[in-house]
């Protein structure tokens, strides 16, 4: 430094600078110097004047001795530790934080050490829902659902139920086809399968009113499985001299059959269980499935009377007093009242 000062003027002060040390003065130098304010009828003194290089620089006022000379900030960059966790912004360049220099500083690039992130693994982010990479949101994972049982089957497996499933349904068919033989000793022409029969016994439990202690859907699936072995040993009826016992153990037979075709399982189980119970009479759904199988029979009766001109009085009196259940007894006490009521309108 050689000595010589260069005055500046800061909005209402001023202050001295030394000259800069690394900068040797030309012998001429040029000094701008901003306009000061004057009152009225003071002259307006040039904005910039000349001095050379062995002319002193003129105070404008005095000042107080100018403070020491501040060292640059400036330090070695430092790389940063590796970070775990990415942030939206990019990182900045030389490895640090821009940070504002003093005044009459050139601003350097700062490095400034962050403590290192621990990393998570995906599972704890998806669990956390903690954001992932770049900031975009991982979703929360939740609790997957039950795989189905059919999907989670093996090919091999998924494939024999669905055949066990068919041949079961095939066999099933002979429902559909083998006639009610109680019409058939009566010369009904095109009578009744026994699925018909089963089929309007399931729309009567579907359609009792609500009763208390009875399971409805319990009584749709007996009504649907009450005649299904019928399929192997046929409708076997009072008239063909075989004794209750025996029907029962032929229809058993049958059935196990069945559900060996079935495939075995909780569903052929469930199958046996309903039709036991409907054997047995062993429950107040059985009770009244019972009831309809009666009030399906003389009601189908009463419709063929009406078609082919018979008297089916058989049909009625086999039935007569047999009724369990409130409903059976009321439902069958129509289906005699409209026929009495017919009967009455031939006389």
């Amino acid at each position: 430094m050689d000595g010589r000062m260069i005055t500046r003027r800061y909005g209402m002060f001023e202050r001295m600078h030394p000259w800069p040390s690394d900068r040797t003065p030309s012998s001429r130098a040029v000094v701008i110097l901003p306009t000061p304010s004057r009152g009225k009828g003071e002259e307006r003194r040039p904005a910039a004047a000349a001095y050379s290089s062995g002319d002193p620089i003129p105070l404008i006022r005095s000042l107080p001795p100018p403070p020491p000379p501040q060292a640059p900030i400036h330090s070695a960059p430092r790389a940063l530790p590796p970070m775990g966790v990415t942030t939206r912004l990019p990182a900045p360049p030389g490895g640090g934080l821009q940070r504002r220099a003093p005044r009459g500083i050139l601003p350097a690039s700062l490095p400034v050490e962050r403590p290192a992130r621990r990393r998570l693994a995906p599972s704890v982010r998806a669990a956390s829902g903690i954001p992932g990479p770049g900031g975009s949101p991982v979703p929360r994972r939740t609790t997957p659902a039950p795989a189905d049982a059919a999907a989670a089957a093996p090919p091999s497996a998924a494939a024999s139920s669905a055949s066990s499933a068919i041949d079961f349904l095939t066999l099933c068919h002979r429902l559909k086809t083998t006639k009610r033989k109680g019409w058939i000793n009566h010369s009904i022409k095109g009578p009744e399968s026994i699925a018909d029969h089963m089929y309007r016994m399931a729309l009567m439990a579907l359609i009792a009113g609500d009763l208390p202690a009875v399971d409805r859907e319990r009584c749709i699936k007996i009504a649907i499985v009450h005649d299904i072995a019928e399929a192997i040993v046929g409708d076997i009826t009072p008239s063909d001299g075989i004794p209750k016992a025996e029907k029962s153990r032929r229809e058993q037979k049958a059935l196990n059959e069945m559900c060996e075709v079935l495939g075995g399982g909780p569903i052929a189980d469930e199958i046996k269980e309903l039709w036991e119970e409907y054997e047995n009479n062993s429950s107040i759904e059985a009770n009244l499935v019972k009831d309809f199988d009666k009030v399906e029979m003389i009601l189908q009766a009463l419709e063929y009377e009406k078609e082919h001109g018979k008297v089916l009085d058989e049909f009625f009196l086999s039935t007569a007093g047999k009724f369990q259940t409130e409903i059976g007894k009321s439902w069958a006490a129509e289906v005699n009242a409209r026929r009495e009521q017919r009967c009455g309108k031939q006389k």
